[in-house]
């Protein structure tokens, strides 16, 4: 089982979008250009080839996980790009020998790569002026409010008070900022942006992410599932109640690569 077996209709439902300002800064790095290829790795299902269409001239969408894929499949049909998908990991994907991304963008999943091997394969089929956009915003369980307090303490109840990160596995924590690996590698002319989000949430959508994520999957609960949710919910409506909604501040991260 993957970490994220059973969680693809609930990630296409409940994942928080891309922030437009991000999407704006991304566009603007093939802008001009006549030749527009995106090239996103761990697409999950399909956010940014999504919101990016309109700025590219072909996508390919790489992921390994086969309902993920079928999910961005779903909601990249009929887009007027052309768009190829690839049931593959990051570390193995292989495009063809003159293939050159002009963008490429790893969302809320570099963290799950070898990503040294991620980037030094990215030197063969990129563009010699192409960007690499690595981004990412946390989660809930990372997020800090009495609210995310009080649902994190509620899921280390029932799983642990180590994250999982599947079933049977625990969360390896990659502490290393972006930034450096980047600097590190062939694309080493680096920048960051932040964009300031403030997300509202419903005991609804709440719900819908955490069975989204690997460190609270439906399966991780086993026969315990239902009385989770009944308990989970009951929280989340008492501090929405208590507190004038469930709101979450998030910082979405992007780091730009390109070579020197």
């Amino acid at each position: 089982m993957s970490q994220f077996d059973t969680t693809a209709p609930y990630y296409a439902a409940y994942r928080p979008g891309i922030p437009k300002e991000a999407i704006e800064l991304l566009a603007q790095r093939v802008a001009g250009k006549e030749h527009r290829a995106l090239l996103d790795l761990g697409s999950g299902t399909g956010q940014v080839p999504l919101a990016l269409a309109g700025a590219m001239t072909e996508i390919d969408v790489v992921e390994q996980d086969a309902g993920m894929l079928a999910e961005a499949d779903k909601a990249l049909a009929g887009l007027p790009v052309t768009v190829r998908l690839h049931n593959a990991p990051a570390e193995t994907f292989t495009p063809l020998t003159s293939y050159r991304a002009d963008l490429v963008t790893v969302c809320r999943a570099f963290h799950w790569m070898d990503q040294d091997v991620v980037l030094s394969r990215l030197e063969d089929m990129t563009a010699p002026d192409a960007t690499v956009a690595v981004m990412g915003d946390g989660s809930l369980w990372t997020a800090r409010t009495a609210w995310t307090d009080a649902l994190r303490a509620l899921i280390q109840e029932y799983l642990g008070t180590e994250r999982r990160a599947g079933v049977g596995k625990k969360y390896a924590a990659h502490n290393r900022p972006y930034r450096e690996i980047l600097a590190e590698s062939a694309f080493g002319q680096v920048e960051e942006h932040t964009v300031a989000v403030e997300r509202e949430w419903s005991t609804e959508t709440v719900i819908g992410y955490l069975y989204s994520t690997s460190f609270a999957a439906r399966p991780l609960f086993g026969e315990r599932v239902d009385d989770f949710e009944r308990r989970a919910r009951a929280l989340l409506d008492e501090h929405a109640a208590a507190g004038g909604g469930l709101i979450e501040p998030a910082s979405f991260q992007i780091v730009l690569g390109r070579r020197g």
